[in-house]
């Protein structure tokens, strides 16, 4: 008779939080777990990506993950045609730590004894191939952002001790000195007249991922800078950057081209200059056609770039290719053509020398 009146309750009451634990084990869990995966639903890069966990468990991976520098972690990415994505440095040192292997239903990635310097993001997704085309299958793709937390180097290890940084008027610029813990305290600071630089939080912003952006750069941000760090210990100091403020037009190459002489005699040395003005950090690629091509009449090339100071803070990269005729022939008259281009465009222009 007890029992009646519980199953009648029941019913009458299936929202109340102290009787659902009875089928706990039986129908909340199936619901839960939907619940957790469309809750999940927005971060579909995080679907196909896991971390292996000791003893065979799987873990999905959130935006963002913290290890102790020193430890190693394996990756899976599901699929049988996968592409990784991970800190460049690995490649460039050809580094042996790493590992990636293809496996039938899965591609493996494996990094041993991982250092600070490994910090970044490791991402993965799909190709989608036919012949020998491939692409990228955007609904099947993995990411996750790994900081290596080492005590000793609070900032991203970098191969140099100092940094260019242009400022571009149209984009924001980034002063890289990435944290290897994402809890740490970090300020900028310049160095002449030393002084920390205020962070409002609209035009100049810190990203523990990328590090202190400035959203609209203005000649007033140019000069030397550094960051400091602090995270329970002794405050730690970054390389140096040196921001330097860039305004040249965008669009393909602006180009110039001058000849040593316009008329040359037998046996004369000429050389022909092509040169463009350009952003800082952006490069030119030349091309050439002269009379004595086909007939493959020898000539030196050679291309060379510097960067040149405008004032007022502006900076400019300067770009040549110097074409060189040791020994005039009659074969070497005619017109001379250059072909700067960039990822805006090209720029031809031509020039003539007569015999």
């Amino acid at each position: 008779v007890i029992g009646q009146p519980a199953k009648s309750k029941r019913p009458k009451e299936p929202g109340e939080n102290k009787i659902k634990p009875i089928n706990k084990k039986v129908k909340p869990k199936t619901p839960r777990m939907k619940e957790r995966e469309s809750a999940d639903s927005s971060l579909k890069s995080q679907s196909i990506l896991t971390q292996v966990m000791d003893k065979g468990h799987f873990q999905k991976l959130a935006a963002t993950l913290s290890l102790a520098a020193g430890q190693s972690i394996e990756l899976r990415c599901k699929g049988s045609n996968v592409t990784w994505n991970y800190p460049s440095y690995l490649d460039t040192f050809k580094d042996s730590r790493l590992s990636i292997k293809q496996l039938d239903r899965y591609s493996q990635l494996i990094l041993a004894n991982s250092t600070a310097a490994d910090t970044g993001e490791y991402s993965c997704w799909l190709q989608l191939c036919n012949g020998n085309k491939c692409r990228k299958d955007e609904t099947k793709t993995g990411s996750t952002y790994i900081f290596f937390t080492d005590k000793e180097e609070l900032f991203v290890p970098t191969p140099s001790y100092f940094e260019i940084v242009y400022l571009n008027p149209d984009k924001p610029a980034v002063i890289p000195c990435r944290v290897t813990t994402p809890s740490a305290k970090v300020t900028l600071h310049r160095e002449f007249p030393a002084e920390e630089i205020e962070i409002d939080g609209t035009d100049i912003i810190y990203d523990a991922k990328k590090g202190f952006v400035f959203q609209h750069p203005t000649p007033d941000h140019k000069g030397i800078v550094y960051c400091k760090a602090e995270s329970q210990g002794a405050p730690q100091i970054s390389i140096k950057y040196h921001l330097l403020y860039v305004e040249v037009p965008k669009g393909p190459p602006s180009t110039t081209i001058a000849v040593s002489s316009g008329r040359a005699g037998l046996s004369d040395r000429v050389h022909v200059v092509c040169t463009v003005l350009g952003e800082p950090d952006v490069d030119v690629n030349f091309k050439w056609q002269y009379p004595g091509q086909e007939s493959e009449r020898p000539v030196i090339i050679q291309n060379f770039w510097r960067l040149i100071n405008r004032g007022i803070g502006h900076t400019t990269r300067i770009s040549k290719s110097v074409l060189l005729v040791e020994d005039f022939e009659d074969i070497d008259a005619g017109n001379y053509v250059c072909i700067a281009q960039n990822p805006q465009g090209e720029t031809t222009v031509a020039t003539e020398v007569e015999l």
